[in-house]
């Protein structure tokens, strides 16, 4: 039965079908090759294998998941002289490219070049494009299209009502893409180069963990072979973070990203303990890496004995002025601990090679690395340049007052080195009661010891929130590759957060990035994002605030009650809407929410658990609500935020974190007064 002509969705469903059609088969023939007789041992054979597994994985058919949602006629073939009466083209853009049994495009992927008009044409500038065609989906089904005639000056410009419905369509479980929905100026920030670190200050809504996920599956397309080799990897504030944002990148075909929080990347001790603010504020000041590089290279002692090595009936002395020259030239030469220790012993041997030679010898490589086993010169090693190792250091630098003075003198004050010295010293590395601050010293110690190993890309988020030495330990990270930094000043909520981007920036190692602003918000609605900004003035003076661009205004209210039942109510009339629900309140009421959820009867998941269509409530405490998103948002005790952090502006900042959660609605609860910020 042929398609009617004059139904162009039936058409579009058509192409729909043949694409799915096409990306079966596509997924078909990787499945069906045979390398049984194409590897020449079985390494290679393991890792083609797995190379086909990861392609199979990134051919499939996401059911729920819309193939193309765009599509663009050109009106001219793109790339050719837009001489009059030259023929256009018509390409489907989706999140991968499907071609035929041809190999012609059927769905071209959105970050090809011949799809950047779907994200930045405008009547203004409408980039050769003739029509841009948005299609509406309901689960995986094609029900709606809406065009827009670019090149026709008659059809004045219009909001797109699928791209509005997309932006507020209610969403239950993780974080999805929002590769159809993409502004220009965040396709700006996702289409720039591989070379250069790019900071984006984003409120609210703005969109800017879906750009920097975006972004590293656009580098992964336009720089494959390069970061396939140096790797790439996002970094998250904590688990629950990750796991809302983990399917993003698999649903555009992206498997080999790797996700990890900071304290994954410092576990080089088990964290047992924590420290108090003051600790831990000066644990983290950047100043802490010149205090463990001299601890650390307080170990090198200039020699005052010369080396004698005995090969056979010669001996070969190598005199104390000698070593100390090839020592301090080490030394100024400014490179790792681990790597001068080794260079010394083949420094020392060269040295006795050299009077080899004088005395008519002709030794060669194999008697110089001789020379530099010899016990008598790994003995002067082992005096002049022993083996540190980086955990112990920190060990005793928090441990023993006397060395800690001694390293630390004209960089920490008395009252500085008090505070970070552990009460109890530990006996061990084993048995310390490790914190975070502390993992991040090991950290950098580590490094002064030995290079870390250094990746093509680094996608940083909620960045805010991070200390210097933090900064420090990303950077190490992408010393020799780039940098997506994403945060909002205004959430930052840790006594050391980030006071500005050019300051992180430079721990980072990046201070040469470019600093982009979002301030177009396309989750929050208008009602709630107007009442969450009304903190801005404290806590962040001179940031911009989010204007939303919704045309729905969303819900909100503000609603005294009485008790816990109350709460319970409002959560009750949340879960009548489409869509998930989150409840925020301090941490310290959580305990009792979750009893009364309990009593209620109504079922509830924790943050980082999957929500599900029969329980799409989360009960979420304030300090884990970063970078989540709900439909409907319930906020408990907004005073109770801001009194469970240890100084007012942080409450405040936790605060404006929470009030800025919701997509669609947001109810205010209390029984307290509300802080006065709020008005």
């Amino acid at each position: 039965m042929s398609t009617p002509v004059d139904d162009p969705l039936a058409r579009e469903r058509s192409h729909l079908a043949a694409s799915r059609s096409a990306l079966r088969a596509m997924r078909e023939d990787v499945e069906a090759l045979d390398i049984s007789d194409v590897t020449a041992n079985w390494v290679n054979a393991e890792v083609l294998a797995r190379q086909i597994e990861e392609r199979i994985k990134a051919l499939a058919d996401l059911s729920e998941t819309p193939l193309f949602f765009g599509r663009l006629d050109y009106l001219h073939a793109p790339g050719s002289e837009q001489a009059e009466g030259a023929e256009g083209e018509r390409f489907y853009v989706g999140r991968r490219h499907v071609h035929d049994h041809d190999g012609d495009p059927m769905v071209v992927d959105w970050r090809a070049p011949v799809s950047q008009p779907f994200y930045r044409a405008s009547k203004k500038d409408p980039m050769d494009i003739a029509l841009r065609r948005r299609f509406g989906y309901t689960g995986g089904d094609l029900t709606a299209y809406e065009d827009e005639h670019l090149s026709d000056p008659a059809e004045a410009a219009r909001t797109s009502k699928l791209l509005q419905q997309e932006i507020e369509r209610p969403r239950v479980g993780p974080m999805r893409d929002i590769v159809a929905t993409i502004q220009p100026e965040q396709d700006e920030i996702v289409r720039s180069g591989l070379s250069g670190t790019v900071c984006v200050q984003g409120g609210p809504g703005t969109g800017k963990t879906a750009v920097g996920l975006h972004r590293v599956a656009y580098l992964l397309y336009a720089h494959r072979e390069r970061l396939a080799r140096t790797g790439t990897l996002v970094i998250g504030p904590n688990r629950s973070f990750l796991h809302y944002i983990e399917q993003v990148l698999p649903a555009l075909g992206e498997l080999t990203v790797r996700q990890a929080t900071v304290e994954d990347l410092v576990a080089h001790v088990e964290i047992k303990g924590t420290d108090d603010a003051t600790a831990a504020v000066v644990k983290g000041d950047a100043r802490m890496a010149e205090v463990l590089r001299r601890a650390l290279y307080s170990h090198v002692t200039l020699p005052t004995e010369p080396v004698v090595v005995v090969r056979g009936s010669r001996r070969w002395r190598v005199p104390a002025y000698e070593l100390e020259d090839i020592v301090r030239e080490l030394l100024d030469r400014d490179i790792r601990y681990g790597a001068a220790r080794e260079a010394l012993p083949q420094r020392i041997a060269h040295a006795v090679l050299v009077q080899m030679e004088r005395s008519g010898e002709a030794p060669d490589d194999r008697v110089q690395d001789a020379v530099a086993r010899n016990s008598a010169v790994k003995a002067a090693v082992k005096a002049i340049w022993p083996p540190v190792d980086p955990a112990k250091l920190v060990l005793r630098l928090l441990s023993d007052p006397e060395f800690l003075a001694a390293h630390a003198e004209g960089i920490l004050d008395a009252d500085e080195q008090k505070a970070i010295l552990w009460a109890k010293p530990a006996r061990s590395v084993k048995s310390a009661r490790w914190s975070t601050a502390d993992a991040v010293l090991v950290d950098e110690a580590t490094d002064l010891v030995q290079r870390t190993h250094s990746l093509g890309h680094v996608v940083l988020d909620e960045a805010q929130d991070l200390s210097p030495m933090q900064y420090r330990a990303v950077g190490r990270r992408c010393t020799t590759g780039s940098a997506t930094v994403l945060g909002d000043l205004a959430q930052g909520t840790t006594p050391w957060a980030t006071r500005s981007w050019e300051e992180a920036l430079s721990h980072l190692g990046k201070p040469d990035a470019v600093i982009e602003e979002l301030t177009a918000g396309f989750r929050v609605p208008t009602d709630v994002i107007t009442y969450a900004s009304r903190l801005l003035p404290h806590i962040a003076p001179g940031l911009t605030p989010v204007v939303s661009i919704r045309e729905n205004p969303g819900h909100f209210e503000v609603r005294p009650v009485s008790g816990t039942a109350d709460v319970v109510a409002a959560c009750r009339e949340s879960l009548r809407h489409e869509g998930s629900t989150g409840l925020i309140a301090a941490d310290a009421r959580v305990p009792e929410l979750a009893e009364a959820l309990k009593e209620a009867g109504l079922p509830y998941v924790g943050p980082g658990e999957e929500t599900t269509r029969e329980t799409r409530l989360t009960l979420v405490p304030a300090s884990l609500a970063k970078g989540l998103e709900y439909d409907y948002v319930v906020l408990d005790e907004p005073g109770a935020v801001v009194d469970g952090e240890p100084d007012e502006r942080t409450g405040l900042r936790r605060l404006y974190v929470a009030l800025t959660r919701a997509v669609s609605g947001l109810t205010v609860t209390h029984a307290a007064p509300l802080p006065e910020q709020l008005g």
